[in-house]
């Protein structure tokens, strides 16, 4: 795959090492923004079909990605939203837990945790080893040995989004069916650069924040959720989530049930006119780049940096424990990380400071101008 930087706005000079922060804009996600504030100017082109087939590429398009049925995909504008859809669902029983990860990212954290205090539960956090050098593996080890009968739910991330780790979620999804929990999963910092498979993980519920690696507009999420939530409560009841609503002429002709499939945990005014046609957009060109290709694109890119890394002896993981997309420079002890981000944004080199590490992360529009720049700039 070669860089693709034309695709995208992005300004020269400017060394942008930073989409797990936020991605910029392809050129052509922005051309469909434009068409849809265009479009508001006269409401007489809004049909009331629009309300309705405006998000059916969405959802096909996401359930290519992560191989699932379109009817099992959920338009949100959060993960936060997401998560609290799923979790409040979660059935308790006495003495059941609650699992997540340390440092995981706060969403996750306090949804588990306003479950585990509303039925009296605990949440077990497991921590990460910091005292040897490649972390991952044995990080994993000691989730599946966490997970055990009385064990709800786990809620963690595909890729830890501080420093890159990378979770064995078919092993953990196995783990999981074997004891009856369920597996919650925040994909916002992989889905879209890294592939994954919601049914061979046997994952019950994968929510990403669609303006990451997704390449959408914020408070734009997606979420697949398991058929087995096909009954849950939602967080609102929206008129357009229930059998018939196309009918505008008849929507006091009120109905007890929702659509088919995940459907009803739509966001109200899931339609967006703006949004969702930048999204259709931004969707269609990552399955035509292909998800394994943009992951091979960054362990490419990556390559030099890594081998910078462990040439200053810097903690690296094994290959099969890290993400090529996103990765973490631990910073050594008394490092100032906001002084070393702002001398490298003063250089143009814009990466991220998340805990005690300098987070990294690489996509299709940047180049080995931008690697060599970074890696330049931490020598001096």
């Amino acid at each position: 795959m070669n860089c693709q930087k034309q695709l995208f706005q992005l300004p020269e000079g400017i060394h942008y090492l930073n989409c797990a922060y936020m991605s910029p804009l392809l050129k052509s996600v922005e051309e469909k923004g434009i068409e849809g504030m265009r479009r508001k100017r006269n409401p007489i082109s809004i049909k009331p079909v629009d309300f309705f087939t405006g998000v059916v590429g969405v959802r096909e398009k996401f359930a290519r990605m992560v191989h699932c049925e379109p009817m099992q995909v959920a338009v949100m504008p959060a993960v936060s939203y997401g998560l609290n859809s799923v979790i409040r669902n979660i059935p308790y029983r006495k003495g059941q837990h609650a699992l997540t990860i340390s440092e995981e990212f706060p969403s996750c954290y306090y949804t588990a945790q306003r479950w585990c205090k509303d039925h009296g539960a605990e949440l077990k956090v497991i921590a990460r080893n910091d005292d040897i050098p490649r972390k991952g593996k044995e990080w994993n080890t000691r989730i599946l040995e966490a997970i055990n009968k009385d064990t709800a739910f786990v809620v963690m991330a595909s890729v830890h989004w501080m420093n890159g780790t990378r979770f064995d979620l078919e092993k953990i999804g196995t783990r999981c069916k074997e004891v009856g929990a369920k597996l919650i999963v925040d994909g916002s910092q992989s889905v879209g650069a890294l592939p994954i498979d919601v049914k061979a993980c046997q994952i019950d519920a994968l929510i990403c924040a669609a303006y990451k690696w997704l390449m959408g507009p914020y408070s734009t999420a997606l979420s697949y959720i398991h058929e087995d939530f096909n009954q849950g409560i939602p967080l609102e009841e929206s008129w357009m989530t229930r059998p018939n609503s196309e009918r505008f002429d008849r929507l006091t002709n009120y109905e007890e049930g929702y659509k088919p499939g995940a459907i009803r945990f739509d966001v109200g005014q899931s339609s967006n006119f703006i949004f969702m046609p930048m999204l259709d957009e931004a969707l269609g060109q990552l399955l035509e780049w292909g998800v394994e290709e943009i992951q091979e694109y960054g362990r490419v890119l990556g390559a030099p940096l890594i081998e910078h890394f462990l040439e200053k002896g810097a903690p690296v993981d094994d290959e099969s424990h890290r993400a090529h997309h996103l990765m973490g420079l631990q910073l050594p002890a008394g490092t100032n990380g906001e002084a070393l981000v702002n001398e490298l944004q003063a250089r143009n080199v814009f990466v991220s400071l998340r805990g005690n590490n300098i987070r990294i992360s690489i996509n299709v529009f940047n180049t080995e101008a931008d690697l060599n720049e970074l890696i330049d700039a931490l020598d001096h």
